[in-house]
């Protein structure tokens, strides 16, 4: 049974940083293509980046490419997005996601029903 558990979120002000984390267990992490994905109120759910198992290939939504990073350390199960130049538009619950290797197509990657597992999502509220 895979868990995940994300942290991090917060509230900051325009032009902040975050650094979000989401640690699994239950399995063996280097096993697991890893996203994060972000819903407004009343929005759909969306793609905002993924890494591979290795960290050696990384996807971005276009609407946080240049601000963002996401970046996975197996030796401690856990994938991070750190998010600089935070805009209100980034207000949203943020969730990570864990999808088991296979196909990392980036057109694939960005749809959430390559995930199998999901954390419970971390609160980012960015003031102007």
């Amino acid at each position: 049974q895979v868990q995940l558990v994300e942290s991090g979120g917060g509230l900051v002000q325009a032009g902040g940083s975050l650094r979000l984390s989401c640690a699994l267990s239950g399995r063996t992490f280097s096993t697991y293509n890893m996203g994060w994905f972000r819903q407004a109120p009343g929005k759909e759910r969306e793609f905002v980046a993924c890494i591979n198992l290795t960290g050696g290939t990384r996807y971005y939504a276009d609407a946080v490419e240049g601000r963002s990073t996401i970046s996975r350390d197996n030796a401690k199960n856990t994938v991070y997005l750190q998010m600089n130049n935070l805009k209100p538009e980034d207000t949203a619950v943020y969730y990570c996601a864990a999808a088991l290797a296979g196909n990392f197509a980036r057109q694939v990657m960005v749809t959430t029903t390559r995930y199998a597992y999901w954390g419970q999502g971390t609160q980012v509220t960015v003031s102007p």
